[in-house]
């Protein structure tokens, strides 16, 4: 399975601990420089920043594709530098929490998830407990519409 991801998935799931579990289900993560950049920013806590200063050999950390598509001008840097490579790779799951860049990527018939989705299918294969990891989730920064959290404390 390739999966790639943007920088919030990664960020949250590290946050949390369940970095490693993303290997665990899906195998190598792929990414661009320019996330990587972004794990290594100064206001971004110690556990995120070694992310890219010591990666996982599960994190592979690709050059940036080549920018071609200007209708994603809007998006951040990394989330155009992560769909460019979703689609150059032809990624199985993208890996994305910003709903203008999944809009973006749904449009382009790529597959998303993010990290509430992550969570449950990790739950679904006996890697992680659900309600504890929301909990987790719920301390940190991340944020989500009711309508996303709501399903997964009824599963």
């Amino acid at each position: 399975m390739i999966v790639v991801s943007n920088a919030t998935p990664l960020c949250y799931l590290t946050l949390i601990g369940h970095e490693d579990i993303l290997a665990k289900l899906y195998g190598d993560i792929h990414t661009t420089q320019t996330v990587a950049e972004e794990f290594r920013h100064p206001a971004a806590p110690a556990e995120v920043r070694s992310l890219a200063t010591t990666p996982p050999d599960w994190l592979k950390i690709h050059s940036d594709p080549e920018e071609t598509d200007t209708t994603m001008a809007a998006l951040d840097p990394g989330e155009r530098t992560a769909l460019r490579l979703a689609r150059q790779l032809h990624s199985d799951v993208v890996l994305l929490d910003e709903a203008a860049a999944r809009a973006f990527a749904i449009q382009r018939g790529l597959r998303i998830s993010g990290t509430l989705g992550f969570l449950y299918d990790a739950a679904q294969a006996g890697l992680l407990k659900l309600p504890a990891s929301l909990e987790l989730l719920r301390k940190t920064n991340f944020r989500a519409s009711p309508e996303l959290w709501k399903p997964l404390y009824t599963r």
